[in-house]
Parts: C-alpha cells; structure tokens; sequence
C-alpha cells in the first residue's frame, strides 16, 4: 500500500520512530502545477504515520515556506528528524525567493510531539564554507549545494555530526559531488569540516543517510542519471551504496553499487522494523512511460552481505 496523495506528488522522505508509530516527512507539491518540474519551487514538508510502514495516515504539513525576505522564503526542503535532549530537532533545507532558489542553507524546527514544529531562532543554521566546499558558480554547476542534512549521534559520545550534499570546490565540474560534514555540541551551532568523501564521478550525492547495518557501516545516496559525471560508465541513476570502515568513513564511493534493482525508485531511505531487520523506502520517480509518478514505495527488505555490501533481499538479492 503505497502514500499516494490524489492531489499532490510526493518525493524525497525521511523517517523517524517514536516507538509506536513511524513518522513518515516527505517533500509535496500541488499536482495542479500540472508540471512536475515546477514542484520544487512550491516544495513543502508534509507528513503521515504509520505503524507498519505500509499504511499511512495523513496529518497536517510539517513546515511551509517562511513568510517573504527570510532566508527560506521561496521552498522548504530536505532534511532529516533527531530527538535531541529536549525536544524533537528536524534539520531541513531552505531556499529564498530573493536568490531565485539558487543557495541552499540548513535550518532547524523544533517539536515537542514530532507534529507542531518551530523555526528556531538561530536560522539558518549551516551553509556552504569556501574552504573546503563549491560556492555558487554557474559556469560550473546549477547551484550552490548544501542541502539534504542527515544528523546522527557521534558513536563516542562526542557530540553530533551532520553529512550534507555539498560539491568539493575543486576536481571536474561534472564530478565534485561529495558528503559535506559539519560538527556540533549543542545542536545549534555547527561547524564546517573537510568532506567524508572524494570527488568520483557524481555530480552530487543526494539525500544520504548513514547506519549500520548487521555490523558495517555503509552509506547510501541518490543521483539523477543527468547528474553523473562523465568518467561513470554507467547512465542510469537511482539508489546507490557504499561501504565504510566507520559511520565517519572513510566511504568507497568508487567501490560503489545500485542498491535496488527497480532504477524508478529514489530518495532511498533505511528504517528498522518492529522485527529490528533493515527497510528500504523511497519514491517512485517515474513509471514505465517515462512520466514522473511521486508516490512512496512500499518498503523493500535489504541485507548486508559480505563481500558484496548491502543488498535488497529476494530475487536480486
């Protein structure tokens, strides 16, 4: 039973668990665009709950764009969901009106019952640094990335860290995709550090997420096929996966592999189920025809397997 909504498309998505229900975050666009390539400019954050990842109830939207000359004024869009000391934190990207949606920047909403959010004052929280990442150059890219912002515990006890899809500032334009990294103490405050990864052929590395799975570590992304770089063999995008020697890396983008064997699906997402084995939800981004679809997928079991990474179980499996 998929989350299809009559009357909005449904894409990228993100999850967190209260221990009684899934709460499922996603981007929604009004379907009455007709196009779906305007979407992302009407972008906002919807949300739904489950108990077994399957059927989904509807509740009000998460966050809208901000009111006009604000930071993030134009879209709202990926982020990820963590319970913080206090309260529940959701990191997202935001767009403005007055740079044409061309900057992206993180944000932060807080919550005390995953429902109501509030911007918090701090905002934006984390954009692009020179040092290590590509500012806006469009002889050289579309857009200035840092988006996407996936935030988890450090495994020491040591703080937080956030990954993001950012691109190096130097290496081939067509290729500087990387997983930007950013530190924090406190949850607000965060702090550029150098990329997990080396530029290897994608343009970006969209919506990652980092976990580990039966006792390795791997990462998981998305690119678009016209988004691959030139020195990549292959032309079609989807989910992909990479192993890692920690949550912190170093990751083998080039030792890389699609995760799944359906190349619609996109915006890959890891969940454990009420029986602790390892999900897989995303979006279905086109049908056979080609046409852009936006509807959440069922959830598709994965495994990690020595020698080969992870992997969705059954038939490819």
């Amino acid at each position: 039973m998929t989350l299809r909504l009559p009357d909005h498309w449904v894409w990228d998505i993100w999850l967190a668990d209260d221990g009684e229900q899934y709460h499922l975050f996603f981007l929604r666009a009004s379907r009455a665009l007709h196009d779906p390539g305007r979407r992302h400019h009407r972008a906002s954050i919807g949300h739904a709950v489950s108990r077994d990842l399957r059927a989904w109830e509807l509740l009000p939207d998460a966050l809208v764009a901000a009111d006009h000359d604000d930071w993030d004024d134009l879209a709202t869009w990926t982020g990820s969901v963590v319970r913080g000391p206090q309260k529940w934190m959701m990191y997202y990207t935001g767009v403005s009106r007055g740079e044409k949606g061309l900057i992206q920047r993180i944000g932060l909403a807080t919550s005390d019952d995953l429902v109501t959010w509030h911007r918090h004052p701090a905002n934006p929280v984390a954009e692009a640094d020179a040092r290590w990442y590509e500012k806006l150059d469009l002889t050289s890219w579309f857009d200035e990335a840092w988006r996407d912002p996936w935030v988890f515990a450090d495994p020491g006890g040591d703080g937080w860290h956030m990954l993001v899809t950012a691109r190096a500032a130097t290496g081939p334009a067509d290729g500087r995709g990387v997983i930007g990294h950013l530190r924090s103490h406190d949850m607000v405050s965060w702090e550029a550090r150098p990329p997990l990864t080396e530029p290897s052929g994608f343009g970006h590395l969209e919506v990652p997420q980092v976990e580990i799975v039966d006792g390795r570590a791997v990462l998981v992304f998305s690119c678009m096929p016209g988004e691959l770089g030139a020195e990549r063999t292959e032309r079609a995008g989807g989910v992909w996966t990479a192993p890692g020697a920690s949550l912190l890396g170093p990751y083998d983008i080039r030792g890389q592999a699609r995760l799944v064997q359906d190349r619609s699906l996109y915006s890959g997402r890891l969940i454990r189920d009420r029986d602790e084995r390892w999900q897989l939800l995303g979006f279905v981004n086109h049908g056979d025809d080609g046409a852009f679809v936006g509807e959440v997928c069922d959830p598709i079991p994965v495994t990690y397997v020595p020698g080969r990474g992870l992997v969705e179980e059954g038939p490819y499996g």
